[in-house]
């Protein structure tokens, strides 16, 4: 006999042959009288994925998403930029119903940044997107906010899509500012010792809630620090501005500012009511801050929205 092979004589190979026989078909009438055709229980077409709380949700859809907005997108790059600074954060938030069923959060440095892909389950959803730049965020899904430590450049969209499950392919979305921006500018030079301007609203928002777009998290009467780059010092018209978020129906707030050393000793002040502030607009006020004379002024931002169109 050859090492590594074995041989079965005339009789063996018989006894085998009826047996696996005999198996077999034993194994198939237990089959057929166990079930009807209509019983049985068949492999399914399409494959069947484990969705919310272990539930079968059926087919899934993979659809990529393009982000752009009033940031735009470079071409041939992933940056989201507006006003030629990069968004830093993008989170998208799926929802069935009430139910978060999945989330992303892509940072600047991730190759698929602002491209995002969801494999989503036949049915409805509610689609949240949000972009942005600021600082210290913390997410959090059970009150449906996000909130910053520093406000800066945001962007939101609630995107409400009917998933099938032929619905693969890339869509397009384009999300819209949900901040307003408050700018200084103030007429008199930074005098020598001046280290930071304080702006203290009597009520500013922090956060937002990402299943509205209503501004969330509002604090009353706490200062926003800048500091102020040696290089400013003796310059005047220097501009220092804040974001916070806002609802797109105007509202009013009032504005304490003040310049102060590094001992923390105040070299310059100045006190701003009823501030107009929207969504998606800039609010200007430009005076003095270290002389006792000149006069404060408000503007506002006077470059319109897109406009809509339409034809009878």
């Amino acid at each position: 006999m050859k090492k590594g092979f074995f041989f079965l004589n005339v009789s063996d190979r018989v006894v085998v042959t009826t047996l696996v026989t005999v198996f077999a078909i034993a194994l198939m009438a237990v089959f057929l009288t166990s079930c009807s055709r209509e019983d049985c229980p068949e492999l399914p077409e399409s494959r069947l994925d484990i969705g919310i709380n272990g539930d079968s949700i059926g087919d899934l859809a993979t659809i990529n998403f393009v982000c752009r907005g009033d940031f735009g997108m470079r071409p041939f790059t992933r940056s989201l930029e507006a006003d030629g600074k990069s968004m830093t954060d993008l989170w998208v938030l799926d929802y069935i119903g009430t139910t978060l069923a999945q989330q992303i959060h892509q940072v600047s440095t991730d190759t698929n940044f602002g491209t995002p892909t969801l494999n989503l389950a036949v049915g409805n959803h509610h689609i949240y997107f949000v972009a942005s730049r600021g600082i210290g965020a913390i997410l959090d899904t059970d009150a449906n906010t996000l909130t910053f430590a520093t406000v800066r450049d945001t962007f939101w969209k609630d995107v409400a899509i009917s998933v099938t499950a032929s619905s693969n392919g890339s869509r397009t979305v384009t999300l819209d500012r949900c901040v307003t921006k408050l700018t200084i500018a103030f007429t008199d030079a930074i005098p020598e010792g001046a280290s930071t301007i304080n702006m203290t609203p009597s009520t500013w928002y922090y956060g937002i809630n990402y299943t509205t777009g209503d501004p969330t998290a509002a604090i009353a009467s706490q200062a926003i620090t800048i500091n102020i780059p040696a290089s400013y010092i003796g310059q005047s018209d220097i501009e220092a501005s804040i974001f916070g978020f806002s609802s797109a129906a105007e509202w009013t707030t009032d504005i304490g500012i003040v310049s102060k050393k590094s001992d923390n000793s105040v070299i310059g002040s100045a006190s701003l009511t009823d501030v107009p502030l929207k969504r998606n607009r800039v609010t200007s006020f430009t005076g003095p801050l270290f002389s006792a004379n000149g006069t404060t002024s408000v503007s506002l931002s006077t470059d319109w929205l897109d406009p809509h169109t339409g034809t009878w």
